[in-house]
């Protein structure tokens, strides 16, 4: 069976690029790349041409996620697969291509109808060197576990959502099982993984907009102190205090983007184990800081 090897790249709607260029160099510490593109600009990682392609185009959400695949054989297969499996798939125009800076991709909606893509042969600009929108410590850490992980909300159940990501080779299950007031059974988060990275999706939080959070790694532990001052230096809303998380053992805080929902940094992850276990709680800290996540949820909600 074919399988994806990593989350390569994200398509991000945002209602403010301006804010959101900002945003991304100052605070997230990514290179800006503007291509003179009406309403398009790319965030750099590292040495591929982009990680997130953002269009101003109002929605303030996740518009796709894009996955990537070996090679040739690996393409043609993943499409055998999934047409096989019934899952309705078309493949991008030579057109469609170039304009994600792939060799190929193929588009198709997963289980809550959410857009994906699946490509091989990403743009890598050797010549260009990855330069950070501010000073940082060390680099973001991308290479086999892909741009990093995101929380995403489902519609249809864990069920439904595992088997059809698991026909792009992802496995995993629920990971957290935490017991809140008032609720009669424990609230469940799922997480799947596709390379070394503990996980690339989760699922489990509700609300209106697609995307719960998104997290990128540092390879520099100072660079979540770091991190962590130029949030607070520059008014931008804390909404998970830094602590760390008992799956994947990651230290990190989250704080709110522009367009709402959360980011995290976070150091420190052990590689995935590749076998079940839950946990109750994390390791320790990440107390939310209230008011803070009351205002996501609002905006979720919206």
């Amino acid at each position: 069976m074919v399988q994806v090897t990593e989350l390569g790249y994200m398509g991000l709607g945002v209602k403010d690029l301006a804010q959101w260029k900002d945003f991304a160099s100052k605070i997230l510490g990514l290179e800006v790349a503007d291509e003179g593109e009406p309403g398009r600009c790319y965030f750099r990682m590292d040495y591929w041409h982009h990680r997130f392609i953002v269009d101003e185009d109002g929605t303030d959400d996740l518009n796709y996620l894009g996955f990537r695949v070996a090679g040739t054989e690996e393409f043609r297969q993943m499409h055998r697969q999934l047409t096989e499996a019934g899952i309705k798939v078309r493949i991008g125009s030579p057109e469609e291509a170039d304009e994600r800076r792939v060799l190929e991709v193929m588009k198709l909606n997963d289980a809550s109808g959410y857009p994906i893509e699946i490509f091989h042969g990403p743009q890598v600009q050797a010549d260009k060197p990855f330069h950070p929108g501010r000073r940082m410590h060390g680099r973001f850490k991308t290479g086999d576990g892909g741009l990093g992980h995101l929380i995403q909300r489902e519609t249809v159940g864990f069920e439904k959502t595992y088997e059809f990501y698991k026909l792009l080779g992802m496995r995993g299950g629920v990971e957290y099982k935490i017991a809140l007031p008032g609720m009669p059974r424990p609230f469940e988060l799922m997480f799947l993984h596709c390379n070394s990275r503990d996980h690339t999706l989760a699922f489990g939080p509700p609300g209106e907009k697609r995307i719960n959070h998104l997290m990128i790694e540092v390879e520099n532990f100072d660079d979540v102190g770091l991190a962590y001052e130029v949030v607070q230096q520059n008014g931008v809303p804390v909404a998970i205090a830094p602590g760390r998380h008992a799956n994947d053992h990651m230290y990190s805080f989250y704080f709110v983007n522009p367009s709402g929902w959360m980011c995290e940094i976070g150091w420190g992850a052990r590689a995935a184990t590749h076998q079940s276990e839950y946990y109750q709680r994390d390791t320790y800290g990440h107390e939310p800081v209230l008011g803070v996540m009351k205002g996501v949820m609002e905006v979720a909600a919206e």
